[in-house]
């Protein structure tokens, strides 16, 4: 079954709790925590997330190298305008079980 919602003037994270649970599958009567979910999200007008409080200029985003001084730092609203729909995949990714089942749930996730 495929579900389509409109991210207008919608909370990022109230949104994406939203999807993942929807993405679960947890929605249907017929759950069951072992079983790939057939569900489908797609997502649309992504850029009319709205942000509550001060993330836009202080959730950060960490990558390290490995090296010593290899931490590099990125804002939110640095990576909002490069690529919104992967920090919103992302986000999402990250609010389903840490199990085998994890990448191919988020693969029924579109985002545009």
């Amino acid at each position: 079954m495929e579900h389509q919602i409109d991210a207008t003037n919608q909370i990022f994270g109230r949104l994406a709790s939203k999807v993942a649970v929807i993405l679960r599958g947890k929605t249907r009567a017929s759950f069951d925590p072992s079983v790939t979910p057939k569900e489908k999200v797609l997502v649309f007008n992504i850029k009319q997330l709205q942000f509550s409080g001060k993330k836009m200029s202080q959730k950060e985003y960490n990558h390290y190298s490995g090296y010593p001084g290899g931490i590099r730092t990125r804002y939110l609203e640095e990576e909002w305008v490069k690529n919104p729909s992967k920090i919103f995949k992302m986000t999402v990714y990250n609010m389903l079980p840490q199990n085998r089942l994890r990448d191919k749930i988020i693969k029924n996730l579109t985002v545009k």
